[in-house]
């Protein structure tokens, strides 16, 4: 069935479950990490973030008191 120069196309109940089935059979397929290894990427995660969190900052303030002597010079 075309609508627009589009072509629509239905689909069947057995599709659906094929389809379905399909997720299924490769959801068992999955090999989930180890609870040591999820240890170790969630430490890295977590320290990753902590040095940004600090650069971050340091950056900030650092442009801040910057701005603030360029400003009062101007004056």
């Amino acid at each position: 069935m075309a609508v627009n120069g589009k072509v629509k196309q239905k689909v069947s109940g057995k599709k659906k479950t094929n389809f379905f089935r399909e997720v299924k059979a490769e959801a068992k397929r999955i090999t989930w990490p180890s609870k040591e290894d999820t240890k170790k990427a969630f430490w890295a995660v977590l320290g990753f973030t902590i040095i940004s969190m600090i650069l971050i900052c340091v950056m900030d303030y650092g442009f801040s008191n910057l701005f603030d002597v360029i400003l009062k010079l101007k004056k």
